[in-house]
């Protein structure tokens, strides 16, 4: 487990709280409830941390025991334990690297075919379905924003959001293509394929952002309106 990172989150989260102190805080609704969204969210992750950091003590403490007096259950039980343990601390890990600014937003995803026609529309469709079993047994809701099917199979092109903490900070990663080569079950000939889908990914946007343009980056073009003909001179 990364100390120095619960450190941090920590120090960020006394921060935030006082700001929460402040005299104004409260008549910016809109800045007070993306302050309070950061509170909650570094909360969970610390509280986290402890709970595990508590789990970890108790099995060194039942692994002491274990080697004065040995029973094979118990034995049993340390190493289920451990292993899941193990999971837990990485899944936290990656949690706390996820301090990208658009991270914590849901994720919009789009996945579209590439050239191949049916069997490209398939692995497109398998991908779908991939993306949305993980999103459900990581506790994210799913919702469908748009769907095309295929002519004969699979899928033209699908939009979907998975929402919940972190998806986007997880999603990114996958954008880009995605390739399959395989003994296609469209051929009647059993040859090989390849096939390819892209997989797009965007941070849903709150009304909390604020955009930042330097007028440097503008090009502001003045026209003349002509005359029109006849007009009086």
């Amino acid at each position: 487990m990364n100390l120095f990172d619960i450190v941090k989150l920590k120090k960020e989260l006394e921060e935030l709280e006082k700001q929460t102190l402040e005299e104004n805080f409260w008549n910016d609704s809109k800045n007070s409830s993306k302050i309070l969204a950061q509170i909650k969210t570094i909360k969970n992750k610390t509280n986290e941390h402890k709970r595990l950091e508590n789990e970890m003590i108790n099995l060194e403490e039942l692994t002491e025991l274990v080697e004065l007096e040995p029973e094979e259950e118990i034995i049993k039980d340390i190493l289920k334990n451990t292993t899941k343990l193990q999971k837990e601390i990485e899944k936290l890990e990656i949690t706390t690297f996820l301090s990208g600014k658009y991270d914590n937003n849901n994720a919009i995803v789009t996945l579209h075919p590439g050239a191949g026609g049916t069997e490209s529309q398939d692995w497109a469709e398998m991908l779908y379905r991939m993306y949305t079993r993980w999103a459900t047994k990581n506790n994210y809701e799913v919702k469908e924003l748009d769907y095309l099917e295929g002519e004969e199979a699979g899928i033209k092109s699908v939009t979907f959001e998975i929402i919940g903490e972190n998806a986007y900070g997880y999603m990114k990663s996958e954008m880009g293509v995605h390739r399959l080569v395989r003994i296609s079950p469209f051929d009647s000939g059993g040859r090989r394929h390849t096939s390819f889908a892209s997989l797009e990914v965007l941070p849903e946007i709150t009304d909390d952002i604020e955009l930042d343009i330097n007028p440097d980056d503008l090009r502001i073009d003045t026209y003349r309106a002509s005359r029109s003909r006849g007009a009086a001179h």
